[in-house]
């Protein structure tokens, strides 16, 4: 028998939709009433400045804040790293939540569809090219022509051939990997549902988190690279 596919069941619901959108506006709407929430806690606070000593939904909030803001600017090692955090919080969380989707009984992520991953690799590409203009105006364009002027001949289709394949592997390497985990899963898991399937949950959550980890490590240093001079 079929597995219950609940995002495919709500993409026909609304009238055939991709799956990938479906699942893509659900992840959306999960971080959405999660940030709502977290404000609200924030603001109802009787004192901002001092953290819950419980695990709240406030405290939750800040420590992945507080995170997120170390881990750009370990990552970035620019100057003035803090102005990424919502750009590249908001891309991790999302691969993040969108991954640990698939880990739902009758769910899939969003993110084992090339559609979504490459959608996503193109924001960085251009977040990255526009940070790259942004840094060094119209001098960004040197680094494309070479070291020295008499190699620019050769170095300019490399340097073109690279940037370009950057978003590529970047969404291919995101689905390869989110597909390849959720077939696995999907497959122990319809042999027996008891004890054995956890150590695959656990590898799956494993992969979840590395895999949102990477596609934004490499893209804060695609930015590194563009935003520093030559």
């Amino acid at each position: 028998m079929k597995p219950v596919n609940f995002i495919e069941m709500l993409s026909h619901a609304l009238g055939r939709l991709p799956t990938a959108i479906v699942g893509a506006w659900l992840v959306m709407g999960i971080l959405l009433l999660f940030g709502l929430a977290a404000r609200n806690a924030l603001a109802a606070a009787a004192d901002p400045t001092l953290p819950d000593e419980s695990a709240t939904l406030r405290h939750i909030a800040e420590v992945i804040a507080e995170w997120l803001d170390g881990f750009v600017a370990q990552v970035s090692e620019l100057h003035g790293a803090r102005r990424f955090v919502p750009f590249f919080g908001s891309i991790f969380l999302f691969i993040l939540t969108a991954n640990f989707l698939g880990l739902i009984p009758g769910m899939e992520p969003p993110t084992n569809d090339t559609d979504l991953t490459f959608a996503l690799a193109a924001i960085c590409f251009v977040f990255y090219l526009y940070q790259g203009f942004k840094s060094q105006g119209a001098s960004y364009l040197k680094s494309f022509l070479g070291p020295v002027f008499f190699l620019t001949p050769l170095m300019m289709p490399i340097e073109v051939a690279d940037n370009l394949f950057r978003p590529f592997s970047l969404g291919i390497r995101l689905f390869a990997n989110m597909f390849a985990d959720h077939q696995v899963l999907g497959l122990f898991t319809g042999l027996t549902y008891l004890v054995f399937p956890i150590a695959f949950y656990a590898l799956g959550a494993i992969v979840c988190i590395v895999q949102a980890l990477v596609f934004t490590i490499l893209s804060i240093s695609y930015v590194r690279m563009a935003s520093a001079s030559h």
